[in-house]
């Protein structure tokens, strides 16, 4: 009985990359002989957001397993997951419009229509509901719009889209009569969609660092897809966008928001509680309050050379923050822990009730680890069993193992290098057993590696050690996280999404 739902970035808030329920994949089967290449999905564009996924869903006369995908192309589609047949597809773009040009950056080309993974409730509305963000222009006008669509028909919902507006208190950049306000052309929707007690956040990055921007977390009622509340983390100064490459903004079971906030200003002058006078965060790692529905940063982390690290781009925003399960770790009490890594190379882990906020002449953190992902980290990391996995740009995958309350200085690490950025890995399990860590190869064409979670130098399947190229599955694309769901692994290309599972 297929029991998985994959309804959000990394299978929870958490962000960790754990399928704990797969009960069919082992590292007994997973090997070229009996593992590989099913089919393909193709799709009209590329695919950014890693794919979705619901269990036995009444759709299209039938009870199917699906998988959703989103595209570049503004579009939406639900396919069956076992037979690859197309159930339904739809485009985001209102009449007349076209998907919005590159913005003048090379990080999304040739188009931006759905970049972040969308967020699936299964339990509201008529069948349930995917979330979704597209962006689109007409002319020289450009929208960024939430929408609610029905699982089963793709049908707009909730009286959707509506478009994506805020303002903020603040004279930083691109602000008017006192308030910094969001310009949808400036902006793109990387990090994936949080869903959390009803809410759905969102977060904006610019288009490379073309200015005027700032830091934006946006979010929306699931209900009626009416605007709550709005954050702006740099509303002082400017940039300090929330890009987090291809991840998305965790929380942890208290209700608390966490993010890597990329290059710009932050106020060294602090107040009486150790917080920056004009409220900007420029290369922090964040914990945002949704107290009473209203956001606001409520601790913080940031480096002693924070301002020279802004400077020289070399800051936290390239990677995406992960929220470690409360446990003991080992040290008899419980620990709330949270990790992120950006393009400096150092993995800092910190402690969510208490993160250290900024001092100029040391880092008052829980744990930092120097060095220990050299080349820098564009994309995030994955949790199973203790262990914390992470992989940075032409280097190889790591495993950090947990132990007295803190990540090993010397991980374990896999023979395979990944090209940039990196890999973003995710974690298929039956409990806590069988641990498979999946991470995707960005290159022509992609590859598929998994290995044994336990011990990463044990390589279990790799797309490129079948003869004659039978899985090989397309041209690779940055910040592509594998989804793993009943038996079956999903890839996303730059214009499909290959199927992996046991071979007929």
């Amino acid at each position: 009985m297929n029991t998985t739902d994959v309804t959000t970035y990394h299978n929870d808030v958490g962000r960790t990359g754990q399928n704990l329920t797969e009960t069919t994949l082992t590292p007994t089967n997973v090997n070229s002989q009996s593992f590989g290449l099913l089919r393909s999905l193709l799709v009209d564009g590329k695919v950014d957001a890693e794919p979705l996924y619901l269990h036995q869903l009444s759709i299209a006369g039938g009870v199917h397993n699906v998988v959703f995908v989103v595209t570049e192309h503004d579009s939406v589609y639900a396919f069956d997951s076992n037979t690859g047949a197309k159930l339904w597809q739809v485009s985001l773009l209102g009449s007349g419009e076209t998907t919005s040009d590159s913005r003048n950056c090379d990080q999304i080309v040739p188009e931006i229509g759905v970049t972040s993974t969308p967020v699936i409730d299964r339990n509201t509305g008529p069948h349930g509901i995917i979330y979704v963000v597209a962006m689109s222009e007409n002319g020289t006008r450009y929208f960024q719009r939430l929408h609610a669509l029905d699982v089963t028909t793709g049908a707009e919902l909730l009286s959707g889209p509506v478009a994506i507006q805020g303002a903020y208190p603040g004279t930083g950049a691109n602000s008017s009569g006192g308030q910094v306000i969001f310009d949808p052309k400036q902006y793109a929707e990387r990090a994936g969609l949080l869903l959390l007690n009803g809410v759905i956040y969102t977060s904006w990055t610019s288009h490379c660092d073309i200015t005027p921007y700032t830091g934006w977390i946006i979010a929306y009622s699931e209900s009626n897809l009416s605007r709550t509340s709005v954050l702006n983390v740099t509303p002082n100064g400017s940039e300090g966008s929330i890009w987090q490459s291809g991840g998305a903004l965790a929380a942890d079971a208290q209700g608390n928001i966490y993010a890597l906030v990329a290059n710009g200003t932050f106020d060294t002058t602090l107040d009486a509680n150790g917080f920056p006078t004009s409220g900007d965060y420029g290369n922090a790692f964040i914990k945002v309050s949704t107290t009473g529905g209203t956001l606001k940063v409520a601790d913080y982390f940031d480096m002693s050379n924070t301002v020279t690290e802004s400077g020289g781009d070399v800051d936290l925003g390239s990677g995406g923050a992960m929220v470690l399960p409360d446990a003991s770790f080992g040290t008899g009490s419980t620990l709330q822990l949270g990790v992120g890594a950006g393009k400096d190379g150092n993995i800092y882990v910190v402690d969510r009730t208490n993160m250290g906020k900024f001092n100029a002449s040391s880092n008052n953190i829980y744990q930092e680890l120097d060095g220990a992902v050299p080349n820098g980290v564009f994309g995030v990391p994955a949790y199973f069993n203790n262990t914390v996995y992470y992989c940075d740009v032409n280097a190889t995958l790591k495993s950090f193992s947990i132990s007295n309350g803190e990540l090993s200085a010397a991980p374990a690490q896999t023979a395979a290098s990944f090209a940039y950025p990196g890999a973003l890995p995710s974690i298929s399990a039956n409990g806590s057993s069988n641990g498979i860590v999946w991470a995707i190869e960005n290159t022509s064409p992609a590859v598929l590696h998994a290995f044994l979670a336990s011990d990463l130098t044990h390589e279990l399947y790799s797309s490129n050690q079948a003869a004659s190229g039978r899985d090989q599955l397309g041209i690779g694309n940055k910040f592509i996280t594998p989804m793993i769901a009943d038996g079956k692994v999903f890839v996303a290309t730059t214009n499909s999404v290959a199927v992996f599972g046991l071979l007929p």
